[in-house]
């Protein structure tokens, strides 16, 4: 058994059913595990609070404000904030616990991710390593406000050795609902910075895309997999120009 240590563990949830059990039992040395739940429909609240989580329901305020309401509910300073497809390897539970006394609070600690996908860990593309910044003290660091790509501001950074693990898409399907969601979210923050569509963009940006993360990244190394992720981030891009074309046509139409 871990001895506990004065880390909250902090998720954000929405119908996590499939997710969420494994990501809590992934920070057995944390003290306190917080969920922030947006009304699932799902059992991700009985699972959650059966494993002792303090779950807070809360309306979705986008990706940024959400997990900076969830830290503040955390009895800890210090926070590991996790998505509920994530999990800590044994490996990087191991160096936290070993680490943690070294702990400086004005540092903010990037922990490489790997995702899992279409049956294999995807090593190449862009995908890997992948740092995300899970784990900081919340007397000198927070998550922007930011309602996608949301980032924690901090004054310092450093990364650890050992992986977090990403199950990001169950299915190509689930892919392609992330795509078409992420995608309209995307072409709302061009749209708030000014940015504009055109036929040149619709074009070349999502072949742009594809070479980035196919060749240049060599998604190529991750086999069919590694292809069809390209393909997938081309037309991820594409979606989010014509969707900013669209809008800026209903704009128009409506002055």
């Amino acid at each position: 058994m871990s001895v506990k240590l004065p880390i909250s563990l902090v998720v954000v949830t929405l119908n996590e059913e499939a997710n969420i059990e494994r990501c809590l039992k992934s920070v057995p040395f944390a003290s306190d595990t917080v969920v922030v739940d947006s009304f699932s429909t799902d059992r991700t609240v009985e699972i959650a609070q059966k494993l002792g989580a303090n779950v807070v329901q809360e309306k979705w305020r986008g990706f940024g404000p959400q997990k900076a309401f969830a830290v503040s509910q955390a009895k800890n300073d210090w926070v590991i904030c996790l998505d509920a497809d994530e999990a800590l390897s044994p490996e990087l539970q191991a160096e936290i616990q070993a680490k943690f006394q070294d702990l400086q609070a004005t540092v903010g600690y990037e922990l490489p991710r790997r995702s899992f996908h279409l049956g294999r860990w995807i090593n190449h593309g862009g995908w890997y390593p992948d740092a995300q910044l899970r784990l900081f003290n919340r007397q000198h660091s927070q998550w922007s406000n930011d309602v996608l790509h949301e980032k924690v501001q901090v004054k310092h950074k450093e990364r650890l050795k050992h992986d977090l693990l990403h199950w990001v898409f169950s299915s190509l399907s689930v892919q392609v609902i992330t795509n078409d969601k992420y995608s309209t979210l995307g072409a709302e923050s061009l749209a708030k910075s000014g940015k504009t569509s055109s036929l040149l963009k619709l074009i070349f940006r999502p072949w742009g895309k594809f070479m980035e993360c196919y060749f240049i990244k060599l998604g190529f190394l991750d086999g069919l997999p590694g292809f069809i992720i390209a393909v997938g981030a081309a037309y991820s891009m594409f979606l989010r120009y014509a969707k900013l074309w669209e809008m800026e046509m209903k704009k128009r139409t409506n002055s």
